[in-house]
């Protein structure tokens, strides 16, 4: 019966792994590769120069995911065939329906820009954009300052824990496992940026996941909402980044599935610690000292690749950032700046939207980014040729020279730690010393 019970659990894994599930959520979403206008010329699909094209398209599809029946092998040929008359121009007399474009961006590691593919519904490529956005830096260096600046402080440094924890742990877990990412064909790479990284698990999920939960739990009785705004908010988000993985064709559904539960176990463990960990850093004199060291030894002990990829440096840069704004809470403590309120203020009203409060929040938002902008370029500029200089290794290409251990990771502690810090005593301190907190 344990026997059966396993084969079953290992039938299951492999199913939800399969890239072809992929395939077809891209598919249903609007998204086809460009190779199926390719195999019609005339309206006579030719099968040679696909299978060519796609360096045996076919042979991986059936390796990866078994042998299709006649039915679905039927359908699937049906709807080829529109998807091919749809995007080969005006074909037959029927108006594309949907438009040619790359990726965003290079891969990180080859520069390869990617294939073309064909979006036919726009509206879902700018939403699952969106949402694979929310786990990206620009999110991160845009959502974390606005809500120490504008909204609660105390709420912001606790949730930058959870976010380094949950982050570093899933980096640490996806170098292990080493599960590639779902096989194109039959996938559309709509993002190439990250294509180098393993899969398994997502920590897009596991960030999608833990950010809006924390979120959630932290301001639950410290501010009055309506409970069910906050829910609304933890499903939408979750959801919505998520899906973009799979719409992406970066993560398969079983690597959705073990993000979204890996998270919660993280925060299950380490959430009853936040209290501890947070009065850490703000009160006690060592703390300076434990937060470097820390934080430079879990990047130590994680970086055992063998070979460059984006995890590493993200590792790096989220472990910088962590320790810049811990460093960050325990210099404001020492200062008087930013201030808990205190418990007879609970739970804290929301004040009330008006075009001066809006103006203000901007404003603040503004200047902060552009001075954590400034912050990044400028040791940017300065930490690169100084660790490069330092160590022999040439600047002259500063892509390759990132690729050195030994130059990214001082140079992601240095710099993301400095805007970290930035973020949460420099900018605050500024604000208070013009009038703007």
């Amino acid at each position: 019966m344990a026997g059966g019970l396993k084969a079953g659990f290992v039938r299951l894994m492999d199913y939800l792994q399969d890239p072809q599930h992929v395939a077809r959520f891209q598919r249903l979403c609007g998204v086809r590769g460009t190779e199926l206008r390719d195999r019609f010329s005339n309206g006579v699909p030719s099968a040679r120069h696909g299978d060519v094209q796609n360096g045996g398209g076919d042979a991986t599809r059936r390796k990866t995911a078994g042998a299709e029946s006649d039915g679905e092998k039927r359908n699937n040929g049906v709807a080829n065939g529109a998807a091919g008359e749809s995007v080969n121009g005006n074909k037959n007399g029927v108006e594309a329906q949907g438009s040619a474009v790359k990726p965003l961006r290079r891969n990180s590691l080859t520069g390869d820009v990617g294939q073309e593919f064909i979006i036919e519904n726009k509206f879902l490529y700018y939403l699952f954009t969106l949402g694979t956005e929310l786990g990206n830096e620009l999110f991160y260096i845009s959502f974390f300052p606005f809500f120490m600046w504008n909204v609660d402080a105390y709420v912001s440094r606790r949730l930058v824990v959870v976010w380094v924890w949950v982050m570093y742990l899933g980096q640490c877990t996806k170098d292990l496992i080493r599960w590639p990412r779902p096989a194109s064909p039959p996938v559309v790479k709509v993002e190439m940026f990250y294509n180098s990284e393993y899969s398994m698990p997502s920590t897009h999920a596991m960030s999608g996941t833990a950010i809006p939960l924390s979120l959630f739990l932290m301001t639950y009785g410290r501010w009055e909402y309506p409970v069910l705004l906050g829910l609304s908010l933890i499903i939408s988000w979750c959801v919505l980044v998520c899906l973009s993985r799979i719409y992406m064709g970066m993560h398969s559904i079983l690597d959705i599935i073990a993000g979204f539960l890996y998270s919660l176990l993280i925060l299950a463990v380490f959430s009853p610690a936040l209290d501890i960990i947070d009065n850490f850093n703000r009160t006690h004199p060592y703390a300076p000292l434990l937060i470097i060291s820390l934080h430079v030894g879990l990047g130590l002990f994680s970086f055992t690749l063998d070979t460059w990829s984006t995890s590493r440096g993200d590792t790096a840069q989220i472990l910088g950032s962590g320790a810049g704004i811990a460093l960050a809470s325990h210099v404001n403590y020492r200062l008087g700046l930013l201030p808990d309120p205190p418990a007879s203020m609970f739970p804290l009203q929301p004040p009330s939207f008006t075009l001066t409060l809006i103006g203000l929040c901007l404003l603040r938002f503004v200047l902060g980014v552009i001075i954590l902008l400034a912050t990044r370029a400028v040791m940017k500029a300065l930490t690169i040729p100084l660790v490069c200089r330092l160590l022999g290794i040439p600047s002259n290409d500063v892509r390759k020279a990132r690729q050195h251990m030994e130059v990214e990771l001082p140079y992601r502690y240095i710099v993301y730690g400095t805007v970290g810090l930035n973020a949460l005593f420099l900018v605050p301190f500024l604000f208070a010393r013009v009038g703007l907190l």
